[in-house]
């Protein structure tokens, strides 16, 4: 029987190394002898050529029309050659000869469909079709064996992470259906991009018994690797999507906001392609708003389907949009995916340990001999998963609050000790004084704010706060005194004009020159206003009373952004919170408490005012260890403020030897070369961020290019830049022990050393040259999350009972401990989730109390799992890899925080970091014209998203998509219970 304390992972991997398992295809390659006219009917009239064919539109209608063959990326050039198209050889021809005619004649007519180039076009149809391409029959590929890198972990075939995925779901979908108890689900398949790894399967629609929402399980398979180990694993996540079906009353149709995608899953009745044979799988559209109301897009109607013949009409998108539960009822002939910008859903997401872990077992009948489950994962040898200075709850008895009081105690002397470090010449005998401002809009939300500012640092009095109402209409000043520090608050009405809509003319979308210019306007008369209140030696928190961005007249008219930048020219750190108001589904009223306290909370964070978790792991750590962290900020020019911009961010933590949780909180300044105080650096990136003027802009669609560079060219630019600036963080941390921390998936697309295919154990490369040893006093720890699948879902077993979760650092039991350089951090539900591990999301059950109940309207919240990548220590000189780990896991457990952190404390303040890289045109400056680079975000998948609570909520993992990427700042740490 396994330890009741191990956890479970929904991984597989190979039973050897040298297991192996061949895959028949049939396939057809991109005629590259098509190439030049191709290319020619592409740069025909256009001022910039093109340097290769765009097939994306092609790939989406095959995927759509064709969706049992598997279409992958084209080779780029220098690349090892690939096929275009697969499709397994025991299936019919999905593409016969007629309809791949077909399919290519729409594409060519789609890629210049302009009148003035008919004569081109039919002469191109005419000579590439002389030559049509050939399905190539029995091409075998190896679908397991992969060979190792330098470093020892297992490298992929790039076909693998498609083909090997979707012959697991194929072996899934010959499983009998799922028995959940109270009825069984069929899954069928959908197709995934060339750009979209993995494979997936989807449940039949079913309806919510208690209720009208529509929803389905969704299995994912992905390929992923892990460092040091030579066995790539397969990933099977289980999630609920849910879908559309609650109708306007006054449009008539399904919500879909402007300037947002949404995916349809369809399933013709018969092929759609004249000859094509059947298939089971399920086809994949995406609606979006155009000039006449909601259309297909790329694949649809609106693009290469309109000329095409096929057999059974398309589906009409204003049919599906206003009677979308028949579409579902209709042997779920369409269903379009939800997403919380349409409003609410009677079905909760997620699926919770038990009936996860009860899918997965099922699932697992179908791995073939060559796989095997993976071993479950043990606690690591090391006690104490909790740091030195645990979190301690708070009774909830009023005349017991002995534990809050300690937590202000400790609040008050953490805003002392930050205050300290930007004045380091103050008197010592001197309290410090904590300058902060609050500028309010309403008496409620004004009045809320005081009393929780008074609450969360336990402070004594009213402050002298007026009792005439009429004397607030000037600014008031109020002040405390506590024996740790001095607390004076300036508070001032925000007047309208500055808290209002940004000057911009009614529409929904706005030129980049117009939103420069509001912005600047707004930034401007901010900065005047806040300096009539004084000016401070320091930085200082403000805390600005706004509306949220649905309130505001679109998403561009939001002040927010010209707020903060406003705020920073004149010193001031900015949080916000929201008005408190009663709406049709939303009431921001009722928890106008809690939000004001965290807001406080995040304002004082600013100013590196956080309880740093001490370890507990005594002489198995270097004496003195630091915490640096490194980020990387990526904007496109579609962000809020239409300018792109990337910036690298570190972060530095040195705590204290008191023992207290104080700890010096800093940030790197490139231009300084040093490293600052962690607010200065803050205010600082408003400015580092700005683009120079006269900088020639990112092109937005239907723009020409102009003298923007490739893709390519801008990346590898960015790549030397980022390694150019880690060389200098990095000679600033010799001569003291540190531990440096990345987020793999948010820095490795710069600093390509932390990919799994590159990196090998104790040495060090960020640059040009060869890796070298790492420097003696530097520890390298990669921390990679759940985030796009990368590490697995898990639960803890419990052999007594449903299984559930477990907090603590995890190893695999198959490594020796001393060998071991992968550790994985797990941490328990956030407390605001309530529903039980137990609870079933398909059908009734009994709970604890014997009463019948139903779980599909409630959220299921998971921690997710963090895998923790010792990449680089000094084993010979005494470094525990494992101790190393069981640090940087209780850096997650910050004892100030009502919940565990996603991510380990440094690296937490380092993302939180860019609210203030707000990428805008700079007044002055270089008169050059180069063009501002997009972000890597416009084509990188490894965008990372902000930090946040350790909490993964499950996603619909298809929901609404911006019509262009957006930016990936975190606007508020603020969140509601």
């Amino acid at each position: 029987m396994a330890r009741r304390y191990d956890i479970r992972t929904a991984s597989w991997l190979p039973v050897s190394r040298d297991v192996s398992a061949t895959g028949r295809y049939r396939a057809l390659t991109f005629p590259e002898q098509w190439h030049g006219p191709l290319l020619a009917l592409c740069n025909e009239g256009r001022r910039k050529p093109l340097e290769t064919v765009p097939t994306f539109r092609m790939d989406q209608v095959v995927q759509t029309l064709a969706p049992d063959v598997l279409v992958r990326p084209r080779p780029r050039r220098g690349e090892h050659p690939d096929f275009w198209l697969y499709a397994p050889s025991d299936l019919p021809s999905p593409l016969p000869p007629a309809a791949l005619n077909g399919l290519i004649s729409s594409w060519l007519k789609d890629l210049r469909p302009e009148p003035e180039h008919r004569k081109l076009l039919a002469e191109t149809r005419a000579a590439l079709l002389e030559d049509p391409p050939e399905w190539r029959e029995n091409v075998e590929v190896e679908l397991l064996r992969c060979p190792p890198t330098d470093g020892g972990t297992a490298a992929p075939d790039p076909r693998q992470f498609q083909l090997t995925t979707d012959w697991l779901a194929r072996r899934i979908l010959e499983l009998d259906p799922y028995d959940f108890g109270a009825g069984k689900l069929h899954f069928r398949a959908m197709p995934r991009g060339p750009r979209d790894q993995g494979a997936e399967l989807v449940s039949q629609a079913r309806q919510f018994e208690g209720g009208k929402g529509w929803y389905s399980v969704v299995l994912n398979i992905t390929l992923h690797t892990v460092p040091f180990d030579p066995l790539p694993r397969f990933h099977l996540h289980c999630h609920v999507r849910r879908y559309a079906t609650r109708v306007s009353s006054t449009s008539g149709r399904l919500y879909l906001p402007y300037g947002r995608r949404t995916t349809v899953l369809l399933r013709p009745r018969v092929p759609w392609l004249p000859g094509a044979p059947a298939s089971d799988r399920l086809a994949v559209a995406r609606l979006a708003w155009s000039k006449g109301g909601h259309d297909w897009v790329g694949g649809g109607p609106a693009g290469m389907l309109r000329s095409m013949s096929l057999t059974e009409s398309f589906p009409d998108a204003g049919a599906i949009l206003t009677e979308p539960s028949a579409w579902l009822k209709d042997g779920m002939r369409a269903a379009v995916v939800y997403s919380t910008a349409m409003g609410s859903h009677e079905v909760g997401h997620g699926l919770m340990p038990d009936q996860r872990s009860r899918i997965v077992e099922w699932a697992g009948q179908a791995l073939p001999e060559q796989l095997r489950t993976a071993p479950a994962l043990v606690r690591t040898r090391l006690s104490g998963s909790a740091p030195a200075n645990p979190r301690r709850e708070t009774s909830e008895d009023p005349a017991k609050t002995v534990e809050e009081q300690k937590r202000a105690e400790a609040r008050r002397k953490g805003t002392a000790f930050a205050l300290r470090g930007l004045l380091p010449d103050a008197d010592p005998g001197e309290l410090p004084c904590l300058e902060a401002r609050l500028y309010w809009q309403t008496p409620e939300m004004r009045d809320t704010a005081v009393d929780a500012l008074v609450a969360h640092l336990d402070l004594k009095g009213d402050g002298g706060a007026p009792d005439a109402e009429a004397a607030y209409d000037s600014p008031v000043v109020l002040e405390w005194q506590s024996p740790e520090l001095t607390v004076r608050l300036r508070c001032r009405r925000l007047t309208g004009s500055l808290g209002g809509d940004l000057a911009l003319a009614e529409g929904s979308r706005h030129s980049r020159e117009e939103m420069t210019a509001a912005i600047a306007v707004r930034r401007r008369e901010t900065a005047a206003f806040v300096a009539e209140g004084g000016s401070s030696p320091v930085p200082s928190p403000a805390l600005v009373e706004i509306d949220r961005a649905t309130d505001f007249t679109s998403l561009d008219h939001d002040a927010k952004f010209a707020l903060r930048l406003g705020c920073a020219d004149a010193g001031l750190l900015t949080q916000f919170v929201a008005v408190p108001k009663k709406a049709k589904g939303y009431n921001s009223e009722k928890n106008k408490e809690f939000r004001a306290a965290k807001a406080w909370d995040d304002a004082l964070r600013q100013l590196g005012v956080r309880v740093h978790p001490e370890h507990s792991l005594g002489e198995r750590l270097p004496e003195g260890m630091r915490y640096a962290a490194v980020w990387m900020v990526r904007k496109n020019s579609r962000s809020r403020t239409r300018w792109a911009g990337h910036l690298s961010v570190a972060v530095l933590v040195t705590p204290e030897a008191s023992g207290e949780g104080l700890a010096r909180v800093e940030g790197w300044d490139d231009d300084a070369r040093a490293w600052v105080p962690y607010p200065v650096m803050l205010l600082r990136l408003t400015k580092r961020s700005e683009v120079p003027a006269g900088t020639i802009p990112a092109p937005r669609v239907g723009e020409p290019a102009m003298t923007r560079p490739s893709w390519w060219a801008d990346m590898a630019q960015q790549r030397q830049a980022t390694e150019e600036w880690l060389q200098r963080v990095r000679r600033t941390l010799r001569g003291t022990p540190t531990l440096l921390l990345a987020y793999g998936q948010n820095m490795r697309s710069h600093w390509t050393w932390l990919q799994d295919g590159k990196v090998v154990a104790d040495k060090f490369k960020d640059g040009h040259a060869p890796a070298r040893r790492l420097d003696p006093d530097l520890r390298l720890v990669r921390v990679r999350t759940a985030r796009n699948r990368e590490t697995a879902q898990w639960w803890a077993q419990n052999p007594d009972g449903a299984n559930g979760l477990s907090a603590h650092l995890w190893t695999d039991p198959t490594l020796d401990s001393g060998n071991a350089r992968v550790f994985w951090s797990t941490t328990p539900k956030a407390r605001t989730a309530k529903l039980s591990v137990a609870a079933d999301k398909l059908a009734p059950r009994v709970n604890t109390k014997g009463k019948l109940t139903i779980d599909t309207d409630k959220p299921a919240w998971n921690p997710g799992l963090v895998e923790l990548a010792v990449l680089g220590c000094h084993p010979d000189d005494g470094d525990s890899p494992e101790a190393l780990a069981l640090a940087v896991h209780q850096l997650r457990q910050a004892p100030d925080l009502p919940d565990p952190l996603s991510l380990p404390l440094p690296l937490h303040l380092a993302g939180l970091a860019q609210e203030y890289v707000l990428p805008t045109r700079g007044e002055g400056g270089e008169d050059s014209a180069k063009p501002a680079a997009d972000a890597v975000q416009d084509t990188d998948p490894d965008t990372a998203a902000a930090p946040g609570l350790a909490a993964e909520p499950e996603p619909d993992d298809l929901p609404e998509e911006p019509l262009a990427p957006t930016e990936t700042s975190v606007t508020e740490e603020t969140s509601t219970p």
